[in-house]
């Protein structure tokens, strides 16, 4: 029974996690399939909007109202920063934009560390989500890790809706499967560019301000999870938000069940003292493994939008 409810634990947190990843990988997948964009200064709008909203929050005194200002806010940053920077590295080489967008990461770093200081800022849990909700006998999760779900699949199911029911997603698919296509058919490109980076930096100040009191919000905590933002896209498949929500929840999955579950086998099999060591290191690189054996049979990704 313990095993069990351990399993169940291990599966909600890892479905938690990766809903978080997709909201990061999205915006990310939709840059790099349309406007063909190494854009490495992503996980900066999410520490930007991790701040912000802690900041708001810590102002009004609204958890709420945090959420709301910062994900607006960032949303502002993302438009300022792709209407200054980003449309200059548009036609560059992949090469150019990587150091680009490199450098607008260190310098985010440091404007960060200038403005909040060095010290990670607190961002408190909503006090109606405080407690744990009972699921099963025996079994309680955290209320707020449940409201992270249920955002995480409102804000996917949104997602799908826009990109396969309205005017701006369609310009998205036929730009991820033909951009040239697209562009000599009348799609207003500077506007559908201005329009998806505005989205993905809004997504990031949701995951942002989401995990923000599980995590600490602190300087750099951006370039972490970009590196696993990055996988994600890789096994779902550059361009495509349905590759993007499947390789989200198989990276979270994968990489919390492994942390949890693979020392506690180790130690069964090898003793305590090798499971210490041997546990973690695998569990670090199993997400990796699953995005080679993916490459190995899809060698673009799960739902490619390309071809």
């Amino acid at each position: 029974m313990q095993t069990a409810i351990l399993v169940l634990e291990q599966l909600l947190n890892g479905l938690q996690f990766g809903l978080m990843l997709f909201l990061l990988a999205a915006g990310l997948t939709l840059v790099f399939g349309i406007m063909d964009m190494i854009n490495l200064a992503h996980g900066s709008l999410y520490m930007i909007g991790a701040y912000l909203i802690a900041t708001i929050a810590g102002a009004s005194g609204s958890f709420w109202m945090g959420l709301a200002g910062g994900i607006a806010a960032t949303a502002v940053v993302g438009v300022v920063l792709e209407r200054t920077v980003m449309r200059r590295l548009y036609q560059r080489d992949h090469l150019a934009q990587v150091l680009g967008t490199f450098a607008i990461l260190l310098m985010a770093n440091e404007a960060v560390r200038m403005v909040w200081g060095a010290q990670p800022v607190p961002l408190n849990l909503p006090a109606q989500l405080a407690g744990p909700v009972q699921l099963l006998p025996g079994f309680s999760y955290p209320a707020y890790r449940l409201f992270i779900i249920g955002v995480g699949l409102l804000v996917a199911l949104a997602l799908f809706l826009l990109v396969t029911r309205t005017r701006m997603g369609m310009q998205v698919r036929a730009g991820a499967s033909n951009r040239e296509m697209a562009m000599a058919m009348g799609t207003n490109v500077r506007r559908l560019f201005t329009g998806l980076f505005a989205l993905g930096a809004a997504l990031c100040a949701v995951a942002g301000g989401m995990l923000g009191p599980l995590l600490a919000v602190q300087v750099g905590m951006g370039e972490s999870i970009l590196i696993l933002a990055f996988v994600v896209i890789v096994i779902g498949g550059i361009g495509s938000i349905r590759g993007a929500l499947l390789g989200a929840l198989l990276v979270g999955i994968v990489d919390t069940a492994g942390r949890s579950l693979l020392p506690m086998v180790f130690g069964r099999l090898m003793g305590p003292d090798a499971a210490a060591n041997a546990g973690p290191a695998l569990a670090s690189i199993l997400i990796y493994l699953l995005m080679a054996a993916v490459l190995f049979w899809k060698p673009r990704g799960l739902f490619p939008a390309h071809g």
